[in-house]
């Protein structure tokens, strides 16, 4: 039961557990200890003292945390919502420890994609530059945002979300949920971005080369209200980087390992997930505020 060379240890407590399961196998407890180099007194006092759970007292509140995502959600997103909401001085190591104790784990991002919707058709409209660049920094809400279209296999068939993310905020300050990506799933999109949009705004909308966005209703109304448009290279997914890696973190916190029997129940239930990530859903690079928090901030700042 010594550690290996150079190694840690084990502390007394997990040295009596081990050479109590072993001495209830029939093994003789004074040889236990001796080769444990672990004292009777203290054998005994490791098992009557068991190790105290951390901050029991949070226990609760980490499990509501936690529960509010089918998936769970992760010790940082935890840690966050405990400092900001409860006012708890705590470390995210501590909250990872405590949910470790606790058995809660979220899941592990997949490497994989999830069957990346493909709208490319060739060049059957206009096409724009690359103005971002892989650039996604962005100082402050509607300045830069990325725009996509993902698909999700379901019992009742296929759905499909056309979000608009800004990268300052990391808000989804637009979508449309639908069973066709089709034009009018584009319009209803626009129709709710453009009645978000701060007067005055001018941000860079980033999207693949898909027919939608090189439709030209599209690019009228991108272009009648203030956008200026940019376009990944063709076949390139890296050039909508973080558009993609919102799909990432959507279909690992909601969608993974679920399944709706109808169109109505997922789209209610997905709309519920965006309303989480735009309000509830803390994010470090935002310094533990929310897309939403973070942008009345940052507008108020600006006015």
């Amino acid at each position: 039961m010594d550690s290996p060379e150079g190694g840690a240890a084990l502390p007394n407590r997990e040295k009596a557990l081990a050479v109590a399961e072993l001495s209830g196998q029939g093994h003789d407890l004074a040889h236990l200890l001796a080769a444990a180099r672990l004292a009777r007194s203290t054998y005994y006092y490791a098992l009557a003292h068991p190790k105290a759970p951390t901050r029991p007292e949070l226990r609760a509140r980490v499990a509501e945390i936690f529960g509010r995502l089918p998936n769970g959600v992760g010790h940082r997103q935890v840690a966050m919502e405990l400092r900001a909401v409860d006012g708890v001085r705590i470390a995210d190591k501590t909250v990872l420890k405590m949910m470790n104790e606790m058995g809660l784990r979220c899941g592990i991002r997949r490497e994989t994609d999830y069957h990346r919707y493909n709208s490319y058709r060739g060049e059957v409209g206009e096409t724009f530059e690359n103005v971002i660049g892989r650039d996604f920094a962005a100082d402050g809400p509607w300045q830069k945002m990325g725009t996509d279209v993902t698909e999700f296999k379901l019992s009742f068939g296929k759905a499909y979300l056309a979000p608009v993310y800004d990268f300052g905020s990391k808000e989804i300050v637009a979508h449309s949920i639908s069973m066709h990506p089709d034009l009018a799933q584009q319009e209803e999109m626009l129709e709710m971005l453009l009645a978000a949009k701060p007067e005055g705004a001018r941000p860079v909308l980033h999207s693949d080369m898909g027919w939608q966005y090189q439709h030209a209703a599209y690019v009228g109304a991108l272009a009648e209200n203030g956008f200026v448009q940019s376009m990944s290279r063709k076949g390139n997914c890296l050039d909508n980087g973080a558009t993609e890696q919102v799909f990432g973190h959507l279909k690992d916190e909601f969608f993974r390992g679920r399944d709706w029997d109808t169109f109505e129940g997922f789209k209610a239930d997905l709309e519920s997930y965006i309303h989480h990530w735009n309000n509830v859903r803390r994010q470090v690079k935002l310094k533990g505020l929310t897309p939403v928090e973070f942008r009345e901030q940052a507008l108020r700042e600006a006015a």
